[in-house]
């Protein structure tokens, strides 16, 4: 395949960027994403170029670590990881815009890298849970309803990517907020700090500069490990109920 891309270069976080333009020939449609990028930055590192910036560490589509707006979709036309994400999903010829996320609480570090510590500090104000030290409880000592550890067990897979951020126009991550609050939420090991994690967690999203949630749903759409929009009517409900109580 021979390839087209428009990429996103900006040297530092104070600097301004601008669109460069690549040509790639050879691509595989057995690559992913991620390499790519990586072959066409051997051609860069191969005429004296600066090679281009891009997040990445497992490479299987759990860390979280890989974000790309491709084409102007959050990890690009399919619902995966950007490193998931394979090049039989494009077309011999195509031109392929490839953008950092673009959020005022992400801001751009150098060409594709961006600083996603906000969500690190929005885990600090509630995503725990307090527990005794020692060795591990026996498993079964407390039951838990199955329904309610099934839908636990899968909003907790929720790898903190941010593409429910970079998809939303207003910039809000509460399907990430909704996720950790409801996973916790659900089990008897998270009830103690149920209230104030919430208060918590909100204050921090808003002191981040995150936007608000108008449940327009693209956050959903595009969510790699395809967490619902409901658990942002938990987010509410559980917000709602920790106010009235007085936090």
């Amino acid at each position: 395949m021979k390839l087209t891309l428009k990429i996103w270069r900006q040297a530092n976080a104070s600097a301004t960027g601008a669109m460069h333009t690549y040509k790639l020939d050879n691509v595989s449609p057995d690559m992913s994403f991620l390499e790519m990028l990586d072959v066409l930055n051997e051609d860069l590192n191969a005429k004296g170029e600066e090679p281009i910036a891009f997040d990445s560490d497992c490479r299987e589509g759990i860390c979280g670590m890989c974000g790309l707006m491709i084409n102007g979709h959050a990890h690009g036309p399919e619902v995966t990881t950007t490193c998931q994400l394979h090049m039989r999903s494009f077309k011999d010829g195509d031109v392929i815009t490839i953008e950092p996320w673009r959020a005022d609480a992400f801001p751009v570090l150098k060409d594709l890298c961006v600083d996603r510590s906000a969500f690190d500090r929005i885990i600090q104000q509630g995503g725990f849970i307090s527990a005794n030290t020692g060795a591990a409880p026996e498993a079964n000592n407390l039951p838990v309803n199955k329904a309610d550890a099934d839908r636990a067990f899968s909003v907790a897979t929720c790898i903190g990517c941010g593409a429910c951020v970079a998809a939303c126009p207003n910039g809000s991550a509460s399907l990430f907020m909704g996720a950790k609050v409801t996973h916790l939420g659900l089990l008897p090991q998270g009830q103690p700090e149920r209230e104030t994690r919430v208060v918590n967690m909100a204050a921090q999203h808003d002191h981040e500069g995150f936007g608000g949630c108008t449940n327009i749903g693209e956050c959903a759409a595009v969510c790699p490990k395809e967490i619902p929009l409901d658990v942002i009517s938990q987010l509410n409900k559980d917000l709602r109920t920790a106010i009235k109580r007085g936090h």
